[in-house]
């Protein structure tokens, strides 16, 4: 590592030979250990020891006792501690950021980006802590209150993965906090020290406010440390984030033993462009979505469906645009992409090209590995269009990298609606038009499918406010805003009479 790595690393608290769980307040790790490499330049970055089975018993044993405490703390006063994690963020901000792009890969706009994420949840949390409220019913026995209320549900445990390090599992603490709950952290393992960093942040806050360990616990490790959280019955909800094939595995054994899932899986996301569409606006959207994070955001473009009318403009727009993208260092903010994770990735993306191929696919600008000077790490890849008919088997699949289709469509928008539907993901969609009739027969329950149904956007870029999540093979979990925060409770129904009598309901007679 160089000095300016070894600075950001030390002003974030991580050391040079990092422990990779905590309790909270102590730090441990008898696994084995985590070998990363910066998907920048191919720097070897902290060597960070994992969770043995042992490790793991310490760390929820030390969540269950936190529990014990913080669910009787007043939710506000849970607020409060989150309102202290957020000014924490913003202090650490430019260097947090500077740590995902790094570790990550994404550019450092986004990588600030990601973190104002964790910020804006954590005020969107404040806020809510005053507002945790039920409804109240008419009974009808006469005499009688009915009204329902939200409890703790005890250990969340999370499961992140590798394109947000940071901003998920904000979104899933800061509303967990707020609900009296404590939090378990499996980030993925080809970004641990960006969740090493996060913890030491919130860790000082807990300590400065006398709070107990383990509200905040972290856990690195590879697939099995996923699999010891879904597999215990200790904690009732796992919220994971990754590839429709890991949420299946998750939702099965999480299942088994009648426990709770939050699933934020796979996309295959489609922006349909009409003849009314604004061509400037349509490609702005378009190519960060496709391109944006290199491809590797759940939402990312991965398909364009184009009215026949506007086909060839379009593919002339997008071409010129694609020739003016930098690729490099995502630090220097000259470049518009950065590389891929990793060198399997990679390989990913090349073996997808060779698939398209062999499925007809024309290509207005194909894709490569990139090396030489500046793309030392063997990371960076040059980003695809390829024209190519709906029914492909490979259109039906998600590419985690920048890989867009081009699919060209007839007739009216329900034509058009169809062809984005027709694929098992259920993420995010967008469609381009100035007509309103298009866009409202978009949003109506015959138009998208999706979780996330946007007008004269992209695909890419939700705002903390709205509930994210999608359906199908996306899982149908919802984090972030609106009433997300329910997947963090246990809900309750109360019946009091105040009567000296004891109707029962349905009008049944019972006399003793």
């Amino acid at each position: 590592m160089n000095k300016q790595t070894v600075k950001l690393l030390t002003s974030l608290g991580i050391e040079n030979k990092q422990l990779g769980c905590s309790t909270g307040s102590k730090w441990m790790g008898s696994g084995e250990i985590l070998y990363t490499n910066s998907p920048v330049d191919g720097s070897s970055l902290v060597r960070v020891t994992t969770a043995s089975v042992e490790d793991f018993e310490k760390i929820i044993e030390s969540a269950e006792k936190a529990f014990q405490i913080f669910k009787k703390i007043p939710a506000p006063k849970r607020g409060d501690l989150v309102r202290q994690f957020g000014d924490a963020l913003r202090n650490q901000k430019e260097n947090l950021a500077k740590l995902v792009s790094y570790e990550m890969g994404k550019s450092y706009q986004e990588g600030l980006g990601e973190v104002q994420e964790m910020i804006d949840i954590c005020d969107f949390a404040v806020g809510l802590s005053r507002q945790l409220n039920g409804l109240t019913m008419h009974s009808e026995r006469p005499l009688h209150r009915m009204y329902e209320q939200y409890h703790p549900i005890g250990i969340v445990g999370i499961i992140s993965a590798f394109n947000f390090p940071v901003a998920v599992w904000s979104w899933n603490v800061a509303l967990a906090w707020i609900c009296g709950d404590v939090c378990l952290w499996k980030p993925s393992e080809k970004t641990p020290l960006c969740s090493i960093a996060c913890q030491k942040i919130i860790e000082k806050v807990l300590k400065d406010n006398n709070m107990p360990e383990g509200i905040s616990c972290i856990v690195n490790g590879g697939a099995e440390v996923g699999r010891w959280l879904s597999e215990d019955k200790r904690i009732p909800l796992i919220s994971a984030t990754g590839s429709t094939n890991m949420g299946k595995k998750v939702s099965e054994t999480v299942g088994k033993r009648l426990g709770k899932t939050l699933l934020e899986l796979g996309g295959n996301n489609a922006i349909i462009i009409t003849p009314n569409a604004d061509i400037k606006m349509t490609i702005i959207g378009s190519v960060f979505g496709a391109v944006g994070t290199c491809g590797q955001r759940c939402t990312s473009t991965r398909r364009l469906i184009v009215h026949e009318e506007i086909y060839s403009k379009v593919l002339e727009a997008l071409k010129q645009a694609y020739n003016q993208l930098r690729i490099g260092n995502p630090l220097d903010t000259n470049n518009h992409i950065g590389p891929l994770i990793d060198k399997q990735s990679v390989s990913q993306y090349l073996d997808a090209i060779e698939m398209a191929d062999k499925q007809g696919a024309k290509w207005l600008v194909k894709g490569k590995a990139l090396s030489g000077k500046g793309y030392e790490s063997g990371c960076y890849v040059s980003p695809s269009i390829a024209q190519i008919n709906a029914d492909a088997d490979i259109v039906q699949t998600e590419t985690f990298a920048p890989l867009l289709y081009v699919i060209k469509y007839s007739g009216d928008v329900q034509n058009a609606i169809n062809i984005q539907n027709n694929v098992s993901q259920g993420l995010s969609s967008a469609i381009m038009t100035q007509n309103l009739q298009e866009a409202e027969t978009f949003l109506s329950h015959w138009g998208s499918d999706c979780g996330i149904a946007n007008v004269n956007i992209g695909t890419s870029g939700a705002e903390i406010g709205g509930a994210f999540g999608g359906e199908k093979d996306t899982g149908g979990g919802r984090e972030s805003g609106s009433d997300a925060w329910k997947v963090y409770m246990r809900r309750q129904t109360n019946t009091i009479n105040y009567s000296s009598e004891l109707p029962l309901a349905q009008g049944i007679k019972f006399d003793i």
